[in-house]
């Protein structure tokens, strides 16, 4: 009875101070974790569960064979190709008779080989001169300037233009750090001052401004306009304002105000 008693007053004032009672603790132990236990459990790798890697898991298997692969590279770097459209190019050609394969590689060897700027307009061409400038049917006396060969294609396929060409291969930005003498303005200025130089030997009467509607190539039509007019030359350029077959309630502010500003006698 007395051991009994004894046995009971403690438990009671072991539940009252917060204390665990005698032999709760130890039955605890055996039961519970600690919260760094518990967590390294969960977060065990493969390593830690004793799951070796695989060698495709520790180092990716090539899909492609290696020419295969660089020809994907290569196609990829082409501007508004991403990797998809450069994998069916590289099966286009995987499944192209070898003949049309290699007529494409030898295009474009010879484009980089063999095509330059002409030497008076500076428009693409094989030779010296250009087509253009070599076709004595052309008004020689007067020249379009545009920014780049691209622009003189666009123009030419209209088969309106008659006269000739000067590409200034870019635009004056002194934000982007080019000026006049990163183009070829003093060429075109050779043209205007020394007949001999110009095709056919004629001296220009005319410079037609055709550069894009921007600031920057205002700017440097406004540049141009200034130097040719001092050597005696009339300058004119590309009419603006609303295209043919638009209408009025599309169009931009910039582009009705240069139809306004633009606006031609109907006689």
């Amino acid at each position: 009875m007395t051991d009994q008693g004894t046995d009971t007053r403690a438990q009671d004032e072991a539940r009252a101070g917060g204390a665990p009672a005698p032999g709760a603790a130890g039955a605890g132990a055996g039961k519970k974790r600690t919260g760094s236990e518990s967590r390294g459990t969960q977060n065990a790798g493969p390593e830690s569960r004793g799951t070796p890697k695989t060698g495709s898991e520790s180092q990716g298997t090539r899909v492609y064979p290696a020419p295969v692969q660089r020809l994907i590279e290569e196609f990829a770097k082409l501007p508004g190709v991403g990797r998809r459209s450069a994998e069916r190019l590289a099966f286009h050609i995987l499944k192209a008779a070898p003949g049309e394969a290699l007529g494409l590689a030898q295009a474009v060897r010879d484009v980089k080989e063999h095509v330059r700027h002409c030497a008076v307009c500076f428009n693409l061409s094989d030779g010296d001169r250009c087509a253009i400038c070599e076709d004595p049917r052309r008004e020689h006396a007067t020249v379009l300037v545009v920014e780049q060969p691209k622009d003189l294609i666009a123009l030419e396929q209209t088969g309106m233009w008659r006269g000739v060409y000067h590409v200034l291969m870019g635009r004056i930005s002194p934000l982007e750090g080019i000026g006049p003498g990163d183009l070829t303005v003093a060429a075109l200025l050779r043209r205007v001052e020394h007949p001999e130089g110009n095709a056919g030997g004629v001296a220009i009467t005319e410079v037609v401004l055709g550069l894009n509607p921007t600031v920057e190539g205002d700017g440097t039509g406004l540049f141009l306009a200034e130097e040719l007019r001092r050597r005696g030359l009339r300058v004119t350029r590309l009419a603006r304002g609303l295209p043919s077959g638009g209408q009025l309630e599309y169009a931009n502010k910039a582009v009705l105000a240069d139809a306004v500003q633009h606006r031609q006698s109907m006689e």
